[in-house]
């Protein structure tokens, strides 16, 4: 789900916001893994469910947690008069004699 959120916003300035949603669904999927897990240590739940250094990401079974992070941000290219149209550039106004 945040591939696909990560895909479609890409293309405006959401880099920010990425490393924003990365951090909160990162703090979410370890409290929710502490609350399940009641009697486990963060050092246990460190070993078990995280892939460890970088990044640290939530993982089971070789499925790893999407890091929103590393989404590469590629903006549209501003193309102002460059769009096609059917008028001319110049507008033919007749110029009074």
């Amino acid at each position: 789900m945040l591939r696909g959120w990560c895909a479609y916003f890409r293309h405006g300035v959401s880099k920010a916001t990425f490393g924003y949603l990365d951090a909160f669904a990162w703090h979410r999927v370890t409290q929710w893994l502490l609350k399940r897990h009641k009697r486990i240590t963060w050092a246990d739940l460190y070993r078990r469910f995280l892939t460890g250094r970088p990044g640290n990401r939530p993982q089971e079974n070789g499925i790893i947690m999407f890091d929103t992070a590393t989404v590469a941000v590629t903006r549209y290219r501003w193309r102002a008069h460059n769009i096609p149209t059917p008028w001319t550039s110049a507008a033919e106004i007749p110029v009074p004699a």
